[in-house]
């Protein structure tokens, strides 16, 4: 077991010693007041209440919907209504003449002589310009023998088969005395031969002469019939050759003719290109010539609307601050550089004052008019593809995401066909820096 020795200080005795550690022991025990709220205390609460409040907002702005204050001043706010809808898109239109006339170089050929000049109101038949050709010259000189050539060869043939008709018909003369004389004789040697005057020998020899010159006649006129047909046939063929040589001096005086340019109907004398000394081939475009009975407009149409494109559909343009409308009568197929064109003719009154070449602004017409909840265009759809917008609430402090379906379009209006009611107030304007955003808090 162990034992416990108390060592008291030099001098002390043990009674006074234990009392002095109780005292001791009595003071540590006895507990010391302190103030309620010391400024340690208040600064620690404040900024433990911060870092609440800052996990608060960072978990309302980034676990939450996006959102984003926005001033109105900057935004366009639209209402959603129903009303009259067609769709419509608009086309550039270049104003042409109703008709118009190419006029193309027959002949090529110098140009020598211009008569007018280009805008000149022409008159049928009235002169333009004028070119030379000398190759063609001659060949119209050359053309001009060849005629004369073939007519009097037609000539020497026709006095030849006179001639030798004429002599056939003297033969036929000939024989025709000659049969007589031998008839004659026949006849008579034949009565003295019953008679027994003359000898059997003397009566065969003015049978068998009478029986020669009757088939000599015959053949004489085969030969004369023979004769005159082909005095037909040849004279047939020498005024086909004629004909056929005088056609192609014909042909060639037109050519040359061709040389001076006319116009070939009443009109205007537009896009005349040449100049004194200029060589145009032949083909060559030299201009043309509109006729002023009216005007078309000819316009250009995107590839992607081909398909709905067809004769009798509407369209109308602003003038002079009026409005005309007009009609497609002409599609033209073919597509270059993703366009194709179509001709439109006015239906109505054509504006005063209105000139070939000017450019128009038109609406053409893809539909029909009919009712429809309408929408009006704005900058949102470049970012939304028209698949949502911002509908602005009833009380008009915030805006938020809907999604909707658009129909066709015009150049006012979109067509809704689900998302929006008649009434709703959307926000049309560009939406480029609230993509990301799920509500808009309007100030």
């Amino acid at each position: 077991m162990a034992v416990s020795v108390l060592i008291l200080p030099s001098g002390m005795s043990r009674e006074v010693f234990i009392r002095k550690q109780y005292n001791s022991f009595d003071k540590m025990d006895r507990v010391i007041q302190k103030k309620k709220w010391s400024t340690k205390r208040i600064l620690t609460i404040v900024g433990i209440a911060a870092i609440i409040g800052l996990i608060g907002a960072s978990y309302y702005f980034t676990s939450g919907k996006p959102k984003l204050n926005v001033d109105t001043e900057r935004i366009t706010v639209s209402e959603v209504k129903q009303g009259v809808f067609q769709e419509t898109i608009p086309v550039n239109g270049v104003v042409l003449p109703l008709t118009s006339i190419y006029l193309d170089a027959q002949e090529g050929g110098r140009v020598e002589e211009k008569f007018v000049e280009d805008g000149t109101i022409m008159k049928k038949g009235q002169p333009i310009l004028r070119l030379s050709n000398t190759d063609l010259l001659m060949t119209l000189m050359s053309q001009q023998n060849t005629v004369y050539n073939t007519l009097t060869q037609m000539q020497i043939n026709n006095n030849n088969a006179l001639q030798n008709t004429v002599s056939k018909l003297n033969q036929m003369a000939d024989v025709e005395s000659q049969l007589k004389e031998s008839e004659r004789l026949y006849n008579l040697n034949k009565d003295l031969y019953e008679q027994k005057v003359i000898g059997s020998q003397e009566f065969k020899q003015s049978e068998i002469n009478y029986n020669y010159l009757l088939d000599k006649k015959m053949l004489t006129e085969r030969i004369l019939e023979q004769d005159s047909l082909s005095r037909l046939q040849q004279s047939k063929q020498d005024k086909q050759s004629y004909a056929g040589s005088q056609q192609a001096l014909n042909i060639m005086q037109k050519k040359v003719g061709d040389l001076i340019v006319r116009a070939p109907v009443d009109g205007q004398l537009t896009s005349l290109d040449a100049e004194i000394g200029e060589n145009k081939n032949k083909g060559q475009r030299l201009g043309q010539i509109d006729v002023l009975s009216g005007f078309k407009v000819r316009v250009d149409v995107d590839e992607h609307y081909i398909s709905r494109i067809y004769p009798g559909q509407k369209g109308r343009f602003t003038f002079a601050d009026s409005t005309y409308e007009l009609e497609i009568k002409k599609v033209f197929t073919q597509v270059t550089n993703g366009r194709f064109q179509v001709d439109m003719e006015f239906t109505g009154k054509v504006p005063k004052g209105i000139r070939r070449g000017q450019t128009l602004q038109t609406l053409l017409a893809l539909s029909e008019e009919r009712k429809a909840l309408l929408l009006p265009r704005g900058g949102f759809f470049q970012q939304t593809g028209g698949n949502w917008i911002f509908k602005v609430s009833e009380d008009g402090s915030r805006a938020y995401r809907v999604n909707i379906v658009l129909g066709n379009q015009n150049q006012d209006y979109y067509e809704v066909t689900e998302g929006l009611n008649p009434g709703d107030k959307v926000i049309t304007s560009s939406y480029e820096n609230y993509v990301n955003m799920q509500e808009l808090i309007l100030k």
